[in-house]
């Protein structure tokens, strides 16, 4: 299974691991608006799909990777030739003008700040430390292969619901917002620069029933809360799965943590009745 280049703070490698009776056995189109790492998209390969997020930075890196590879990498390769902890933050202070050497440090920076976070500040300026992490090229890295993968897809910055309003009949539907529950008070906020609020899980879910309603096959993860689950009460098919949380900074805090996944417009060959509770087989999990 493929696995995506960089790491993002709830990623979803463990659920493509793990978990791949809760996908459609068959579709003719991917569609997934909160992008981030592209686990469930990379490990997926379809040959159709259309792809958006709201992080610019991370959109404009996927369509550099996506046009000409081999540039991004002939700059990803300075970057890992000059890396320090002085160099870092002379990085991390510094956008480049160009666009394939500024993919190149947007993924030098994924893997060499502190446990691959995204966190900007009020400015919009990317501010997360230096980690322990010095391997800025690794063996896995495929750029060709994931350029490949792109060139089957559209890939925007927009709204979720705009993504969503394109999707109908034959489309599969994988979405994966940022984790925020009715009382706004979830540690996952304090990593977004716009908070992803208990209006936009409502709009969210609308806009996937009304996605299921057209003909389209929609998988939801969300966190494994009361609000989640009440909003979430008579649509579709949920299941509860477990997984080991590694974003904590203390070893302590990082534990089994439940979410939900709901199935809306289909059904897969699972038989168990709902809500299904099932772990995840690793006994660690990466981001």
């Amino acid at each position: 299974m493929r696995e995506p280049f960089l790491k993002w703070a709830g990623g979803k490698r463990w659920l493509a691991r793990s978990f791949s009776w809760l996908f459609p056995e068959s579709y003719d189109r991917y569609v997934e608006p909160f992008l981030g790492g592209g686990a469930i998209f990379f490990a997926q390969e379809p040959s159709n799909a259309v792809l958006s997020d709201a992080n610019e930075k991370l959109v404009a890196t996927y369509n550099a990777i996506r046009t000409d590879w081999q540039r991004v990498l002939a700059h990803l390769e300075e970057y890992a030739r000059l890396h320090s902890d002085e160099f870092y933050y002379e990085a991390r202070g510094k956008a480049q003008s160009d666009a394939y050497a500024e993919a190149a440090r947007f993924i030098y920076l994924n893997r060499t700040c502190w446990n691959g976070l995204y966190r900007v500040n009020l400015r919009g300026e990317f501010n997360v430390p230096r980690g322990t992490k010095d391997r800025v090229l690794m063996e896995t890295d495929d750029f060709e292969w994931v350029s490949s993968a792109l060139q089957k897809a559209t890939i925007t910055t927009k709204d979720f619901e705009r993504t969503l309003a394109e999707a109908g009949s034959g489309d599969f539907v994988f979405l994966d917002p940022p984790y925020t529950v009715a009382h706004n008070n979830n540690g996952f906020l304090k990593y977004n620069e716009n908070i992803f609020s208990w209006a936009d899980q409502e709009r969210l879910k609308s806009a996937a029933v009304s996605a299921a309603a057209r003909g389209a096959s929609v998988l939801v993860l969300n966190a494994r809360h009361a609000s989640i689950e009440n909003l979430y009460e008579g649509v579709g098919r949920m299941h509860i799965v477990n997984r080991h949380s590694v974003i904590s900074g203390s070893a302590d805090h990082r534990k089994g943590v439940e979410e939900v996944a709901v199935q809306i417009g289909y059904e897969t060959s699972n038989p168990n009745p709902l809500p299904r509770r099932v772990a995840a087989s690793e006994s660690h999990v990466e981001l």
